[in-house]
């Protein structure tokens, strides 16, 4: 994924795309997991899910840096 031509200005675009699929899949994956498997209460799973979405988006963010 990384190594596809980027032209001008789509570099930005394809980083915080990079960082913004990260987040949302680290956040969904964590909210199902809260919700179904453990059954936690839909607060908790929200409150897990977006937890683990702003970590995540730090961890994109970093690695898109590097």
């Amino acid at each position: 994924m990384r190594d596809l031509p980027t032209i001008g200005g789509n570099e930005a675009v394809n980083k915080w795309g990079f960082i913004a699929m990260h987040a949302a899949l680290a956040a969904g994956f964590m909210f199902l997991l809260q919700r179904f498997v453990l059954s936690a209460t839909q607060e908790t799973s929200l409150l897990w899910a977006l937890t683990f979405a702003v970590c995540a988006a730090g961890l994109a963010y970093k690695q898109a840096n590097r």
